[in-house]
C-alpha cells in the first residue's frame, strides 16, 4: 500500500485561500424574548375560491347552527359545437335535449354520511343589476340570494333529498376508483331545450364563458332546505345536458351525446355561511385568566401576536437578525368524546403569518407569501405544534419601516406608533395552499386561499406571565 503525504507551506497571506482577515470575522450572539397573543374575529373571509360547501351542521364548540349555501357558474370551452341541428334525434314530445341534470361531487363530508339531507336550486339571474359579476367582492357572508331575480326566489327549479353515500350505488361500484360520491339533481328537461335553442339560434352565446354567463346560464344557487348533521366539501359541480343524434358515419346507429359544463376557477364559485356570532367565545379567550388562543374557520377567529422588536433590537442597534424562531403549542381538544369523530372539528393543516395591516389586501390581491411580511408553515402532528422557522426578515423589515417612516415623516417614536398601532402586530390565520413545479424542478407557492372547511384548535397563549418565546440569533463583523 502506498501512503501519499501532502506538504503545505504556510505563509502569513490569506487572501489567496479564500480565508477572511481577524478583523473580517463574524460574531455571533443570541437571545430569547416572548411573545404575547389573543384572539380576534375574523368574519371578512373571502369566498371566491375553486371549493364550495353544502350542508348544515352543530358546531360542537358554540352548540350552534352552522349552514353553507354556495353559488356556482359553469364555464363553456372556446367555441364549443353541439351536432348539427337536423341531425338531433327529438323524443315523442318533440324535445332536443334527452335530459339535464347537475353533479355534485363530494370531496369530503363532515358528520354523518348517512344523514338525509335536502337541498334545493334557483336559477342566478341575467339581469345586469343582479348578476353575479366577475368583479364582485364575495365574502362568506355575501348574501347570495341578491343573485336571484325576487320573482324566482319563492319557488325553486329543484330539489333533492339525498346522503353523502349514494345507496343507490351498490357497495362494489362506490368502491370502484373511478367512482366519487356525488349527490344528482335532475332538472327539467325544457332548460336543456333552451340550452340548445340557444345555440342554434346564437352560436356566438358559447363563444366563451363570459357569453355563456350573460346570454345563455347564469349559474345556480344551492341551499340546505332540509336535514342537519352533514356538511359537504364539494370538489367540483357539473351541469350535463344528454342528447341524441345521427352521425354520417354511422348511418344504421343512433349516437349517444353528453354536454358537460363545469365550475372551474375561470368562473366564480362562492360559498356563504351563516353562523351565530363567536364574540362570547372571543371573549372568554381573551380573558385574563384564559391561557389559550383559537384558530377556527371558515369565518371564524385567528390569533394576533404583537412581536417584541424593540426588545429585540435593544443593545443591537447595529447587529444583523439573521434567525427568529418561535413555536405555537397546540392543545389538544378534550370536550369530543371519541365516539363522536364524525363531528370532532378538524386541525387546520396550514397557517398563514401575515402583517395585520396586510391582512386584508393579502386575501383580495390574491398574493403569496414572500417569507418577508408573510409567511406558511404546517402543522406538525409528531410535536403537535406549528413551528415558523425564521421571520428574521420580517423583524428587520418592521425596525427598518419605522425608522424610515420616523424621518420622511419627521415624528418621534410615540408619534409614528400612535398612527401605526399594528406595525409589529401580525396574524395567523388557516389557509390552504396550492404550488407549481416548472420544467427546472423548481416549486414555487401559486396560490393561499383561507381555509374555508370546518377546522378549529387552541394555541397556548402568549402573556405577560407565560409569553410565547422566540430565539433570536444576531451577527456581527468583529471590525463593528
Amino acid at each position: 500500500m502506498t501512503i501519499a503525504f501532502l506538504q503545505i507551506s504556510c505563509t502569513e497571506d490569506t487572501g489567496s485561500l479564500g480565508i477572511f482577515p481577524q478583523q473580517d470575522a463574524v460574531s455571533i450572539s443570541s437571545g430569547t424574548f416572548g411573545i404575547l397573543s389573543h384572539s380576534i374575529a375574523n368574519n371578512n373571509v373571502p369566498a371566491s375560491s375553486t371549493t364550495s360547501f353544502l350542508g348544515k351542521v352543530i358546531d360542537p364548540e358554540t352548540d350552534k347552527a352552522v349552514t353553507a349555501t354556495f353559488a356556482a357558474q359553469f364555464h363553456t370551452f372556446e367555441n364549443y359545437f353541439f351536432p348539427a341541428r337536423e341531425d338531433i334525434v327529438r323524443d315523442a314530445n318533440n324535445h332536443l335535449c334527452d335530459s339535464i341534470e347537475i353533479r355534485l361531487f363530494i370531496k369530503s363530508t363532515f358528520g354523518d354520511k348517512n344523514n338525509p339531507m335536502k337541498v334545493a336550486v334557483w336559477p342566478l339571474s341575467m339581469n345586469d343589476d343582479r348578476l353575479l359579476k366577475e368583479s364582485e367582492k364575495l365574502y362568506t357572508d355575501t348574501d347570495l340570494l341578491q343573485y336571484v331575480d325576487d320573482a324566482a326566489i319563492e319557488n325553486a327549479i329543484a330539489t333533492k333529498v339525498f346522503t353523502a353515500t349514494d345507496y343507490i350505488m351498490s357497495e362494489a361500484q362506490r368502491a370502484s376508483n373511478n367512482y366519487t360520491d356525488n349527490v344528482r339533481i335532475v332538472l327539467n328537461q325544457s332548460l336543456g331545450d333552451e340550452i340548445m335553442e340557444a345555440y342554434y339560434n346564437h352560436p356566438e352565446y358559447f363563444r366563451d364563458s363570459y357569453a355563456f354567463i350573460r346570454n345563455v346560464c347564469a349559474g345556480f344557487l344551492f341551499r340546505t332546505v332540509g336535514g342537519i348533521g352533514t356538511m359537504l366539501n364539494l370538489e367540483v359541480c357539473t351541469m350535463n345536458l344528454n342528447f341524441r343524434y345521427k352521425d354520417d358515419a354511422y348511418p344504421d346507429s343512433i349516437m349517444s351525446g353528453l354536454c358537460r359544463f363545469a365550475a372551474t376557477p375561470e368562473v366564480i364559485q362562492s360559498t356563504q355561511f351563516e353562523s351565530s356570532d363567536l364574540s362570547e367565545l372571543i371573549e372568554t379567550m381573551n380573558d385574563e385568566k384564559s391561557d389559550t388562543t383559537m384558530l377556527k374557520t371558515p369565518a371564524g377567529i385567528c390569533t394576533e401576536l404583537i412581536l417584541p422588536i424593540d426588545d429585540i433590537y435593544r443593545g443591537h442597534e447595529s447587529d444583523s437578525i439573521s434567525g427568529a424562531t418561535f413555536t405555537l403549542f397546540r392543545i389538544n381538544n378534550q370536550d369530543i368524546d371519541a365516539k363522536d369523530d364524525d363531528y370532532a372539528l378538524g386541525i387546520p393543516q396550514q397557517i398563514l403569518l401575515v402583517r395585520k395591516q396586510n391582512f386584508d389586501s393579502f386575501f383580495e390581491n390574491h398574493q403569496v407569501s414572500d417569507n418577508q411580511q408573510s409567511f406558511t408553515t404546517y402543522f406538525l402532528s409528531v410535536y403537535n405544534c406549528y413551528t415558523f422557522s425564521n421571520i428574521s426578515r420580517l423583524i428587520t423589515y418592521c425596525w427598518n419601516e419605522r425608522k424610515a417612516g420616523m424621518k420622511a415623516q419627521n415624528m418621534t417614536e410615540e408619534q409614528w406608533e400612535a398612527a401605526h398601532p399594528d406595525w409589529n402586530h401580525i396574524v395567523l390565520v388557516p389557509v390552504t395552499t396550492s404550488s407549481a413545479t416548472d420544467s427546472y424542478g423548481y416549486t414555487s407557492q401559486v396560490s393561499v386561499n383561507q381555509d374555508l372547511s370546518l377546522c378549529s384548535t387552541k394555541l397556548v397563549r402568549g402573556t405577560k406571565a407565560k409569553p410565547i418565546k422566540m430565539q433570536v440569533i444576531y451577527s456581527r463583523f468583529a471590525s463593528e
